[in-house]
């Protein structure tokens, strides 16, 4: 369990840096493409959610 939680931790601490990293640069066409822009998070949404509770699932089944 200790593992998993250092795992979770690491994780979380490259999302993080990943994030402030790439808020620091900015695109001046981000307002005229938002269309494409929603189009993009929703099917990483579609996509990401799944495997998310896919993963749940597996890590509640193995793991509790």
């Amino acid at each position: 369990m200790g593992i998993l939680t250092a795992l979770v931790l690491v994780v979380i601490i490259i999302a993080i840096i990943s994030t402030l990293l790439l808020a620091g640069k900015g695109d001046e066409k981000y307002g005229s493409s938002t269309k494409r822009n929603t189009t993009n998070l929703t099917l990483i949404y579609a996509i990401f959610i799944p495997l998310l509770f896919i993963a749940l699932g597996i890590f509640i089944v193995f793991f509790t």
